[in-house]
């Protein structure tokens, strides 16, 4: 188990420790952290800015003045991951007023070290520099703890021997004299310029009334010069004025030609008018009648086409059901047929030759009226024979020969049946 820890922008989370003995360490700044209960460590480090005023009282300058020089300075840790990793190092379990102490040593000492080098006079006169000086000579050692300076500026700078007020009467004093100086210096310069202006003013005025002569004279050639041309420009301006003239006449005619141009044109687009109307007049009277009683006509055939044509797909579905009809009949008819062909078959199955007699019996008159068709169509006979016996003894003869006849047709014998025995045999 563990909780989540947040840490606002101006401090550090520092979370050591972890699973499996990790010595891993997270450095978290404006974020949050995950740390394990009983097993990771959660320390804080403030990333405020930290003011310091270093102070180093009766250090000896450079020429054996003691002076006392006061400071103020503006630190802070470092956030690079690096940088705030030294700081953590060295500073983790302090306070900020032990960091504070830390770091003000530090500087007091590049401080002190830094007056041993220069002369009062640099020190008080330029504390701007100084102040740099020391700043980038303290900035290495305090970087490598993780701290940055941020500024550091010369607050004040006295001594208790009156070097520096002696050494600003003595300013005072030269300021004075060269002031003194100054006056005199000005006051010479003032009367050696007015003389030399009164002469500039005379040589300008010389030379002023110098050019007031010329630009009379350059007036006069100036004038002479301008009527000459004036008068050249009145000369050429009346040529001008009459070939402008001829050029306008010029004009004139040539847009009078172009107005008859354009006449002529509006004229001819006003017939060709004329012609597209009579030509839409023609189309409208003529063409498009001619059109309508040609599509009419067109509509009308089609029409009858279309007529004749349903009119044959109903004849034929007409003639279509007419025949499913005629086969339904005919199929029913055959079946009947069928049907009494089988009971028929099946009687003369059971009855055997006498069935068969009785259908050929049933036969003979059909067949004898076709053998007689031809005789129907014969309104005479005449038979030519001196004896009257021959005609009876010929249709005997054919009575005689009727039962082969149908015994080689059919197979049936005659002769057996005795009704039959006595209509060809009448002697018996």
């Amino acid at each position: 188990m563990g909780s989540c820890l947040t840490v606002g922008p101006n401090e550090a989370l520092v979370v050591s420790g972890g699973c499996c003995g990790s010595d891993q360490k997270t450095y978290m700044v404006g974020g949050w952290a995950w740390a394990w209960c009983l097993i990771s460590d959660t320390q804080r480090i403030t990333l405020e800015i930290m003011t310091l005023q270093p102070r180093c009282e009766d250090v000896e300058t450079a020429e054996g003045v003691a002076i006392t020089v006061t400071g103020v300075a503006q630190v802070k840790i470092m956030t690079d991951h690096d940088l705030l990793a030294i700081a953590c190092e060295q500073f983790l379990s302090k306070t900020v007023t032990e960091i504070k102490a830390v770091v003000l040593q530090t500087l007091e000492g590049h401080l002190r070290s830094i007056l041993g080098t220069l002369t009062v006079e640099q020190i008080y006169q330029d504390r701007d520099q100084f102040a740099k000086l020391v700043r980038e000579v303290a900035s290495p050692d305090v970087g490598r703890m993780g701290i940055e300076i941020l500024s550091f500026t010369i607050k004040d700078v006295y001594d208790k021997v009156d070097y520096l007020s002696s050494l600003g009467k003595t300013q005072t004093a030269a300021v004075q004299r060269d002031a003194d100086i100054g006056v005199a210096e000005a006051e010479r310069d003032a009367g050696i310029r007015e003389a030399e202006c009164k002469r500039e003013m005379m040589d300008v005025k010389f030379q002023a009334d110098t050019r007031m002569a010329d630009s009379k004279r350059e007036l006069e050639l100036q004038k002479a010069s301008f009527n000459q041309e004036v008068n050249t420009k009145k000369a050429e301006a009346q040529l001008a004025y009459e070939l402008q003239g001829a050029k306008e006449q010029q004009k004139i005619r040539l847009e009078e030609i172009e107005i008859e141009v354009v006449q002529r044109k509006k004229q001819i687009t006003i017939e060709e008018k004329e012609i597209n109307r009579m030509e839409k007049e023609l189309i409208a009277t003529v063409k498009r009648p001619a059109e309508a009683e040609a599509y009419k006509i067109q509509q009308l055939a089609e029409g009858q086409k279309l007529k004749r044509v349903l009119t044959a797909q109903a004849e034929a579905e007409k003639i279509r059901k007419i025949g499913e009809a005629e086969a339904g009949s005919i199929e029913a008819v055959g079946r009947a047929e069928a049907e009494k062909m089988r009971l028929k078959a099946a009687a003369y199955l059971q009855y055997g030759e006498a069935a068969q007699t009785a259908l050929v019996l049933e036969a003979l008159p059909k067949i004898a009226a076709k053998v007689a068709a031809p005789l129907a169509r014969t309104n005479e006979i005449i038979i030519l024979t001196g004896d009257g016996s021959r005609v009876t003894s010929e249709v005997n003869r054919l009575l005689a020969e009727l039962p082969v006849t149908i015994n080689a047709l059919t197979g049936v014998d005659l002769t057996k049946i005795p009704l039959l025995q006595k209509m060809t045999n009448p002697q018996a």
